[in-house]
């Protein structure tokens, strides 16, 4: 069985501060982003998703961005990369409008992000 990588989808940053976070990304990228909630803000930038997340927990500051691959089904792909040797790092969890994510340690102590956007579609 193998994890059907489709492809890296979004990278994340942790912040302290969201609204400042997002003011400074929508001015950078010069439009709003496309989800917008107190939990989590993501862009799609070129068919590719910059996400902020306002989770600090054991995050140290400017060190915690995560790349996430699309996965067609999240629970399948989580169990392939575990069974590959990959180290559980966060559960699957729904982040808001059907979108689940889940994160390994890869054998190196790397983060690897996995995410199952049904939402996500690749601009051209």
């Amino acid at each position: 069985m193998s994890a059907h990588l489709l492809g890296l989808r979004t990278l994340m940053y942790k912040t302290d501060d969201l609204e400042r976070s997002k003011a400074f990304y929508t001015a950078v990228l010069g439009f709003e982003p496309y989800f917008d909630e107190p939990f989590y803000v993501g862009y799609n930038v070129g068919g590719f998703e910059l996400g902020l997340d306002p989770d600090m927990t054991d995050v140290v500051k400017g060190s915690s961005e995560v790349g996430y691959w699309g996965v067609d089904n999240i629970e399948n792909s989580l169990k392939a990369i575990i069974a590959a040797g990959g180290e559980l790092a966060d559960e699957i969890q729904e982040v808001g409008g059907g979108i689940k994510v889940a994160s390994v340690k890869d054998p190196s102590g790397n983060i690897f992000g996995i995410i199952e956007n049904p939402h996500f579609k690749i601009e051209v």
